[in-house]
């Protein structure tokens, strides 16, 4: 069920209000929608793991203790290379925000969230 117009411009409000608000959170859990994963590195990942799980099994086997280390380094950094995002898209710049003529940046208005957030500035920098 599609959502109506109201509620679509509430959650563009709400993620406008997170953009602004929690950046680092928003970057820490990647917050960027749309974004295509590296194909190539994750090709490159599980060959890398794959190769080093027969190496390791293989170590084993031959009860070769320096072939069982280097087949689990290679497991572990195709896993790695394969669960990691790729460098370049990895931001993308905030939504527009509606308001263009406030006050050195600050925040005008706003819901109630906003002025709690602008007290809570002015309580740190100590001019309150």
């Amino acid at each position: 069920m599609p959502l109506s117009e109201q509620e679509q411009r509430l959650l563009e409000e709400m993620e406008r209000n997170l953009y602004r608000n929690d950046a680092d959170f928003v970057h820490a859990v990647g917050g960027v929608r749309g974004r295509r994963p590296n194909y190539r590195s994750i090709v490159l990942g599980v060959l890398l793991a794959v190769a080093g799980i027969g190496a390791l099994i293989a170590g084993v086997a031959l009860q070769l203790l320096i072939v069982g280390v280097i087949g689990f380094a290679l497991m572990f950094g195709g896993v790695l290379l394969a669960i990691t995002p790729g460098k370049r898209g990895a931001t993308a710049p905030a939504p527009a925000e509606p308001t263009a003529g406030s006050p050195k940046g600050k925040r005008s208005g706003g819901g109630f969230m906003d002025r709690l957030n602008d007290r809570w500035d002015r309580r740190q920098e100590g001019r309150d």
